[in-house]
Order: structure tokens, then sequence, then C-alpha cells
């Protein structure tokens, strides 16, 4: 049965009113500033946050937060809310990448924003719908669970260390019961958590707006060049003008390059898709879920969901649909539409997946698409750029911000204040630094990792 709409709705996170949306804290595009941050999403919120929130010295660096569209409207306000480390899953990736000391390190980042959110959140008394939960990976492919779990057994047997909180589920009967997924091979549960990114994103765009930053909607900067007179600033120009800055992060993730040309084949957008599904209200109550689940299927084939305390489920991923053409998603920016198939994927979706959940009538209640950024080594790609002074990038989560994006904005902030010189003195993992090897670099394995050896059509 069709759902009753044919195009993608809203975002389901940007039903919340934040009046926040089109903001202009004032009517004329200020003339200069000191920093200037392209972007209003959790990458942009949380650079400006972190670089306005440090104020030992008595004063805040003046800060401009400009937004191509409706504040937090691209992949912030459209992913899944999941804060979801990986502990296990690329680590045997990595491990051949850069070795096992510094994939550990990688897995030990992403394992720490998990709390360090948690005590933002705390801090700033920020109502987001955060929970701090397990997560269950479920493998119901043979495919994909069997040299998963044999990289898992191996690198184990070496010696590697794998989180202390990773526990791993082998017997199949077991790990269906734990999940409630149908056809449940094997599981691996961890820490993890989930949230309403809209709200995070506003409550710290405010808290900037309070620190005297000045927010500005709908202004996209269509050039960065140098300034005139060598006074050390970059002019940005905009359809309503032109800013001065003595720094600027962009924070632009999936678009950077349209701002900086070399990352054209560094950054390649990626279209996803998620959804919202409900039990209507005469339907039969179904289970609830405690926790947050990634369910993977064949090859390059997943999901993930989070569990809302209203016992609605917002699921991303329908990959087996996505990928069936690489137009649907590769180097495609239209958040405007779904990729065919997308909402027969989600339709009847818990019905088939979950046990308890057979009669329940749950139905999809919003269908949305969203653009990420992959990067060209999975890594992203965070720091000055070589030989442009005061230009500093924060971009290329590869489908996997929430558990990055918030370390990796302290690391920049911290870069763009002056309180360090160097990305060695930042604590970020190395393969996250930007150097002039990597930008010149001409291996991309992103295609590869998102789609394996599908042929390109």
């Amino acid at each position: 049965m069709p759902l009753p709409h044919s195009k993608p709705m809203p975002p389901y996170w940007l039903s919340y009113t934040s009046n926040l949306s089109k903001h202009r804290t004032t009517e004329d595009l200020p003339q200069e500033a000191d920093v200037v941050v392209i972007g209003s999403g959790y990458v942009g919120a949380a650079s400006a946050y972190h670089i306005l929130e440090k104020d030992d010295a008595g004063t805040r660096p003046s800060v401009v937060i400009l937004e191509a569209r409706d504040v937090c409207s691209g992949a912030t306000g459209r992913n899944g809310g999941h804060l979801k480390p990986d502990v296990y899953l690329n680590a045997a990736i990595y491990e051949k990448m850069f070795g096992p000391q510094v994939a550990e390190e990688l897995t030990k980042f992403e394992v720490q924003q998990v709390m360090d959110v948690k005590r933002m959140v705390e801090k700033e008394q920020i109502d987001c719908d955060f929970e701090l939960t397990r997560a269950i990976d479920v493998f119901v492919d043979r495919r994909v669970a069997e040299p998963t779990i044999a990289a898992y057994k191996d690198m184990k047997a070496r010696g590697y260390r794998f989180p202390d909180d990773l526990h791993f589920i082998q017997d199949p009967k077991k790990a269906e019961q734990v999940s409630g997924v149908k056809g449940a091979l094997a599981a691996f549960t961890f820490t993890a958590g989930s949230l309403w990114p809209y709200k995070l994103v506003s409550r710290l765009l405010r808290r900037c707006l309070e620190w005297g930053a000045n927010l500005q909607a709908n202004t996209p900067v269509t050039a960065i060049s140098s300034s005139p007179g060598s006074d050390g600033r970059w002019a940005l120009s905009t359809p309503r003008g032109e800013i001065k800055a003595g720094k600027v992060v962009l924070a632009t993730n999936a678009y950077l390059s349209t701002l900086m040309p070399e990352f054209r084949d560094r950054i390649t957008p990626a279209r996803g898709v998620a959804c919202r599904i409900a039990v209507p209200e005469q339907g039969r109550m179904a289970p609830h879920l405690n926790n947050t689940y990634g369910i993977r299927y064949g090859p390059q084939e997943y999901d993930y969901l989070i569990s809302r305390t209203d016992g609605s489920i917002v699921v991303g991923g329908a990959k087996q649909v996505v990928l069936q053409n690489d137009s649907y998603w590769r180097d495609n920016i239209d958040d405007s539409q779904l990729m065919p198939g997308a909402e027969g994927y989600f339709t009847g979706y818990m019905q088939r997946m979950f046990h308890g959940w057979e009669d329940s009538q749950a139905q999809v209640t919003d269908i949305w698409t969203g653009i990420m950024g992959y990067s060209s080594d999975l890594m992203p790609w965070v720091g000055e750029m070589p030989g442009r002074p005061g230009i500093f990038v924060n971009a290329g989560f590869t489908g996997h911000g929430m558990p990055r994006i918030l370390g990796c904005s302290v690391a920049i902030a911290s870069l763009v204040r002056g309180d360090i010189k160097h990305m060695s003195q930042t604590g970020l993992p190395a393969p996250y630094w930007i150097s002039e090897e990597r930008l010149t670099s001409k291996r991309n394995i992103a295609r590869e990792y998102m789609a394996g050896s599908r042929p390109s059509l």
C-alpha cells in the first residue's frame, strides 16, 4: 500500500520550532568579524560555541555564523540522531590503514565523544531528548557476520584492545532473544546515545547569540579571497555583500569543494534517506525498544535505528535501495526528493524485522533525505589549510559525524583562538589532520566503502 505522500516531507526533527530557522541577528550583514563560521549545523554550532566559550581574558572574539539556507536545515537537521561510536566494525580496516595503535586511538576518541556530549548537554541543560543507551549491532546475513566475527576474534587473540564495554553475543538464539530482531545470527552491544540533533544545535546557537555571536540565515558564501591591503584578512563574498574576517571556519561538510576546489575528490556528497515510524492510536501496543540498533544485511547493506521516548522509531539507511544506482546517492545534493523505492522499503519495516510488532499497524509518518560528506580516506578533515593561514576546515564525516564532531570542534576552536599552534596539541587522532600529503593523494576508497564491488550504474 503506498504512503499518503509521494514526495519527502520536511525532516521529522525540524518539526520542533526553534524560531531560529530564518534568524538574522542584524538586518544588514556585518562588514567584518574576528571569526566567520560558514555553516550552522552541528559542526558550525559546536565550533562557534567552543570559540566563544573560553573567556579567561574577559573578552570574546567577534563571531559571525553564515548559513546558506535555513539554520540547521542540512545534514544535522536530517540525520538519525544516533550517537554511536564505531568500537569494532571498522577496526580491521583502520588497523590495516594505520596500524593497531592508531586504530585503537580512533576507537577511543569516538567512545569518549558519547560522554563528552552527555557532559555538554548536562552543563548547558539542553533539552534535546538525550538518552544514554546500549547500541545493538545485529547481523542477519552470514556473508557479513562471518568475516566480521572472524576479524574480531583474530584481532582479540593478537592482543588488540577493544573497549571494555563491548559485548559479543555469538549464539544466534540468544542474539535474537536479546535484540528482538528476526533471524539474528549474532550481535555486538556497547554504550551509545541518542538525541534530537536540531534541538541540540538550536541550544548551542542560542548560547552563542547570548555570547555576542551574529547569526545570518540564507546568506551563502560564494567565494573566499585574500583581502586587499595585505592586512591578513579574508574577504567572503555573499549575495548580500562582503564580510572580512581574520579567521574563517569552513563547516560545510559535503559542500566544501564549492569554496575549496582542492576538496573536489577528497569529500564527495552522498545522499541518504531516513524515516520516522509510529504506531497509530488505534494500533496494538508494540514492545518498547530500550536500545539503539544497527541491523546488517548483505555487504554494505545496513540500517540504523533509534527508539524515541514517545514510542516512535527513527530508521535510516535503506542501502538495498540506495545502492541500486550511483545516481541515487553519489555526488547527489538534492535533498528535496526521495530515491526510487525508499518509501516501499520502509513500509511495514518494524513488522518485518522485529518480534512483537506484527500486529502493531506501525506506519511511516515522515520520510526525508539528507546530504552527507564522504571522505576519500574515510577520515574527517580537520585543521588549518596548508598555505592559507587563517582558513580552517572541519568537514568530511562520512555519515558518521555524531561521535566525531564535538571533539573535532573543540580542536578547531583551540587552533582558532590561538591556544595551541599545531594539530599534535589537539588530542585528535593523526589521520584526522589536514596535510598537503592527504590533499594531493589520489587514493579514494569512499565508493568502495559505501558500495563495495557493485558496478557503477
